[in-house]
């Protein structure tokens, strides 16, 4: 007993005068997202985007489909589906490790400057879709809404652990965007 009070007393005179180290309400999560690998915070926040405010996920989705028109303005029309379906894997599969990455160094399940599962959501959005403006403006709204509304199985996917679950989620809410825009475009409702 008596050595315990004095490894107690012994621990708070070495620390006197020193605050206890507790992340303040600013730091947030930005403070952690500084705990993860440089190459993780910048595919996680795609190259920082996901730092914007408000809504870094809006940002980020109009940031890929902006970069996504630009490079598809580039390919042959035959070349755009596979490319896109590419990138968003590649996205994907780099984006997990990523969000995991960061929601450790975050220390929260899905932080909100992650923004790579927009990335990889919007590009499924947006697959053989016509290089139109219509086309692209519906590819967005329809993504932003399936990814906030969260239809069932979007939701539970986020039970997934780590990055998968933050990831996958937003896959989800692409291809329910992805076959709502095809079904538009079948109907010829975005002429």
């Amino acid at each position: 007993m008596k050595e315990t009070s004095e490894i107690t007393r012994t621990r708070r005179d070495s620390s006197a005068g020193v605050p206890p180290a507790v992340p303040s309400a600013s730091s947030g999560q930005a403070a952690g997202a500084s705990r993860a690998p440089l190459w993780a915070t910048l595919v996680g926040t795609f190259l920082g985007i996901g730092r914007m405010r408000p809504g870094p996920g809006t940002w980020g989705s109009a940031a890929t489909m902006l970069l996504w028109a630009a490079l598809a303005y580039n390919l042959a029309p035959w070349s755009r589906a596979p490319v896109a379906i590419g990138v968003a894997a590649m996205v994907t599969l780099i984006g997990i490790p990523a969000a995991t990455r960061v929601a450790r160094g975050a220390g929260t399940k899905d932080p909100q400057i992650v923004v790579i599962d927009e990335v990889a959501g919007q590009l499924v959005a947006l697959i053989a879709v016509p290089l139109a403006w219509k086309s692209f403006l519906a590819g967005f709204i329809l993504f932003r809404v399936f990814d906030i509304v969260k239809p069932p199985p979007v939701r539970q996917l986020e039970a997934i652990p780590e990055g998968a679950g933050i990831v996958l989620d937003d896959i989800a809410a692409g291809l329910y965007a992805l076959i709502v825009m095809h079904l538009f475009l079948h109907f010829g409702l975005l002429k």
